[in-house]
């Protein structure tokens, strides 16, 4: 039987802030890794500052922070950083950080540094733009890098301002290849029992998203332009409003197409020539919806929610975060998981082993919370 904790026995230092770094060592941490945080005496990982709060716990750091122990160095004085290189060298499996290009080379933890005096160590860097290119020296944050690559472009409507995907995507899918890429580099250790370096980047993750945009570019010419909440490769598969809101209808594919037409009894649509496959549906798109639009705008969403439905039509409420926060299905799948220190619910995993998801085994640390803990071998008698 699957274990819902396989990283057990694997170190990872996490010197990392914010979110990419910070939500790689969750998720590490959720799977068992012991995952010890290393955060500067001041003010520690950014997030503990970022609002709202649970008592003096940011929430945001606690999303990202859960399972990890913290301790808190200077990583500039001399004392502190020979702590942690002794740690690094007698424990850790893993180094992950997203400190800012060069930062770990000028404090002495650089890859070459550290694979030098321990070549099994797997040393992850979760940069901005990456390793090479004229820009890996500058700063990069979700929002930057969601303008830069094109997501931006192809968000929102056409006609309208630009606008970002509402999550940090970058970051957390930057954090999601860096535990890719640290246990795909820990299960070639265990062929080799050499280490390396581990690197991925804010940049290259959010030009991963669009994978599909690039190859449909490469393929048409065309530049993918806004879609709102459709799709440029299939019709009908966007919102639609109706008497009283908005549902969201994907029924793309043609016999899902008929599907549709049979509820909405349309049924000459199926045979109409300009519809009756999804590639006449997408070259006749504004047709297709000028037929729609006022169909569904003709009564509730409730109604053609049912409808809809139980003709096996693929559609969906557009819910808000308190309603999902109490749907039968999220509930079901026990994906809200109360803290161990009563201090609410968190978000687990979306991964279960032999159906158990990792539990929330422990609440974000205090800043600091476990240095004494973690150097007590280390400090002189």
């Amino acid at each position: 039987m699957l274990s819902t904790q396989p990283l057990q026995g694997i170190t990872v230092i996490e010197i990392g802030h914010t979110v990419a770094a910070p939500y790689a060592g969750m998720i590490l941490a959720e799977l068992g890794a012991n995952v010890i945080k290393v955060e500067n005496p001041d003010t520690g990982d950014y997030t503990r500052g970022m609002p709202p709060f649970r008592g003096e716990t940011s929430a945001v750091y606690q999303s990202l922070n859960r399972g990890k122990r913290s301790v808190s160095l200077d990583l500039k004085d001399q004392k502190d950083a020979e702590l942690l290189r002794r740690l690094i060298l007698d424990q850790a499996d893993v180094v992950l950080h997203n400190l800012k290009f060069g930062a770990m080379e000028k404090l002495g933890f650089g890859a070459n540094e550290l694979l030098s005096a321990k070549p099994e160590l797997v040393y992850c860097n979760v940069g901005a733009f990456g390793r090479v290119g004229p820009k890996r020296d500058r700063p990069g944050y979700d929002p930057l890098m969601q303008a830069y690559t094109g997501i931006m472009s192809i968000m929102g409507e056409e006609g309208r301002p630009p606008v970002r995907v509402g999550v940090s995507i970058t970051d957390m899918a930057a954090g999601m290849w860096a535990v890719i890429g640290i246990q795909a580099a820990c299960r070639e250790r265990t062929r080799t029992g050499f280490g390396g370096v581990v690197d991925t980047s804010l940049f290259e993750t959010a030009l991963g998203w669009l994978t599909v945009q690039y190859a449909s570019f490469d393929a048409s010419g065309e530049v993918p332009k806004r879609e709102g909440s459709g799709l440029a490769m299939m019709a009908p598969y966007q919102a639609f409003a109706t008497a009283d809101s908005f549902i969201m209808i994907a029924a793309g594919n043609d016999n899902n197409f008929k599907k549709l037409c049979r509820a909405i009894n349309r049924v000459d649509l199926v045979t109409d020539a300009r519809f009756s496959s999804n590639k006449g549906r997408v070259a006749n798109k504004a047709a297709l919806l000028d037929i729609l639009e006022p169909i569904l705008k003709s009564g509730t969403s409730d109604s053609w929610l049912a409808l809809l439905e139980a003709s096996g039509v693929p559609c969906s409420p557009i819910k808000t975060i308190d309603e999902v926060v109490s749907d039968p299905h999220a509930l079901a799948l026990d994906m809200f998981q109360d803290s161990p220190d009563g201090m609410g619910k968190i978000l687990g995993l979306p991964v279960a082993f032999d159906h158990s998801r990792p539990p929330f085994r422990r609440p974000a640390p205090k800043l600091g919370e476990h240095t004494a803990e973690v150097f007590a071998p280390y400090q002189e008698n």
